[in-house]
């Protein structure tokens, strides 16, 4: 029998170890992460306090804008302590609860853009209708079975990956305690491991893909059976955003999930990681706020009633 020491913490090694550079990736992170936080959480008050707004588009907008606020709490505060520590030490406890929200978050985001490629079919196909084939009882239960589904997926991935041995070492080249650079670590057989990842993400990324893609695929024929350019114009205002927001979210998670362990390079996925993580939940208030010709009328508004 062999004296294993399993780990008790991680080291989380981060970007970079010059001293320098972290103060400026510090400075640089908090300022990502504020404007985050503003305009992810501005946008649910914004839908909240506007009753313009009132409709199930913009309760799944804002369903993803707290999925992004979290999701980007939960990565950021910990690497901005990181940038100032020297220990960047983290507790086997709060590694497994960082991964477990993270995934949570990130397969929740996933079914969100898919629900919401859904509503759209639905208020272009038949707009007449729109209110009552989206009613609250529809909408509501799809935003719930997405965050259930989001939290199903997290807690396979979390026991079977903390179920391994790490005693080899307890240094995890990453930004944040994610799935493939914990495997990269641990001493146990990780195949069962590597099997789940790439099914459960594989099947999800595939399932939502394709109902995002007939839903594209039925309101373009809506689209072309319109007669008016300014009907025309609306409707790609409002589907060009979320199809923005997918083609990033859906792009990085493929690259970094759907793969064999043998192309696993974990200075390139601290990139993309860094990207999908934090990069896309800043993203996303702009896209649907630039984009959106409700949401930059309903600011408006608001500016209008309290600064003028």
């Amino acid at each position: 029998m062999k004296n294993i020491t399993e780990a008790t913490f991680f080291v989380l090694k981060g970007l970079t170890d010059n001293n320098e550079l972290q103060i400026i990736l510090f400075f640089l992170f908090l300022a990502i992460y504020l404007f985050t936080l503003i305009g992810n959480v501005g946008l649910i008050i914004l839908v909240v306090g506007d009753p313009q707004l009132h409709n199930p588009m913009y309760c799944f907008l804002s369903a993803l804008s707290f999925v992004d606020a979290c999701y980007s709490s939960d990565i950021t505060p910990n690497m901005l302590v990181g940038f100032m520590s020297k220990s960047k030490i983290i507790s086997f406890h709060g590694c497994a609860t960082q991964m477990f929200l993270a995934v949570t978050f990130g397969t929740t985001e996933c079914f969100l853009l898919a629900a919401m490629a859904y509503d759209r079919y639905v208020a272009i196909h038949d707009p007449l209708l729109y209110a009552v084939s989206m009613s609250p009882r529809v909408y509501l239960p799809l935003i719930i079975a997405s965050y259930a589904g989001g939290i199903l997926h997290a807690i396979i991935h979390t026991v079977a990956t903390f179920s391994l041995s790490f005693c080899q070492s307890n240094e995890v080249k990453h930004i944040f305690c994610d799935i493939p650079p914990l495997l990269a670590i641990s001493c146990s057989e990780t195949y069962v491991n590597e099997l789940l990842l790439f099914f459960f993400v594989s099947f999800i990324e595939l399932v939502t893909i394709l109902i995002i893609l007939f839903s594209y695929a039925f309101i373009l024929l809506s689209i072309l059976k319109m007669n008016s350019a300014e009907g025309r114009r609306k409707v790609f205002s409002t589907c060009g955003s979320h199809l923005t927001a997918v083609s990033i979210c859906y792009g990085t998670s493929l690259f970094m999930y759907v793969r064999p362990s043998s192309n696993y390079s974990l200075e390139h996925d601290m990139i993309v990681s860094i990207f999908y993580t934090i990069g896309i939940p800043m993203l996303n208030p702009i896209i649907y706020s630039l984009r959106n010709k409700d949401v930059k009328e309903a600011i408006k508004r608001v500016l209008r009633k309290n600064f003028i």
